[in-house]
């Protein structure tokens, strides 16, 4: 630590940095972390009571909507109709509320045919819509 002289001449300006205020706020903290860590580690023992409802088993419906390279859509590993896809989302939302779309399309089908398959379940009501892929 540079301290300044007594020297009437000349002298620069000390340029050290004064860290004692900053171990002071450092022990300080300590001292705080030390005291509040035991206070932390205390539990409250209750006595709650238990709950005898089973869980709803009920899983939501899933739909495998396939699209294959020439556009033709699979409802379930079974061909269907365009004109028949929107009476089908619709038909599948009133049943359940919470079906779950999950869209397999292949590599070479065009844009156009997932964006119309998607419009349409969006349509009919249905909001989960998982994107299928292959793992390599």
């Amino acid at each position: 630590m540079a301290f300044g002289s007594f020297d009437k001449g000349g002298s620069a300006p000390m340029a050290d940095i004064n860290t004692t205020p900053l171990v002071d706020v450092m022990l300080v903290l300590l001292v705080v972390f030390i005291i509040t860590t035991p206070l932390l580690t205390n539990t409250v023992k209750l006595d709650l009571p238990q709950a005898s409802a089973a869980a709803q088993q009920s899983q939501p419906k899933e739909i495998r909507l396939a699209i294959d390279a020439a556009g033709a859509v699979f409802w379930n590993d079974v061909k269907v109709p365009e004109g028949e896809l929107d009476a089908r989302f619709a038909a599948a939302a009133r049943d359940n509320p919470q079906v779950e779309l999950h869209l397999f399309a292949d590599k070479s089908v065009r844009y156009e045919s997932v964006a119309k398959t998607l419009a349409s379940a969006q349509q009919g009501g249905i909001s989960k819509i998982g994107f299928a892929t292959e793992a390599p």
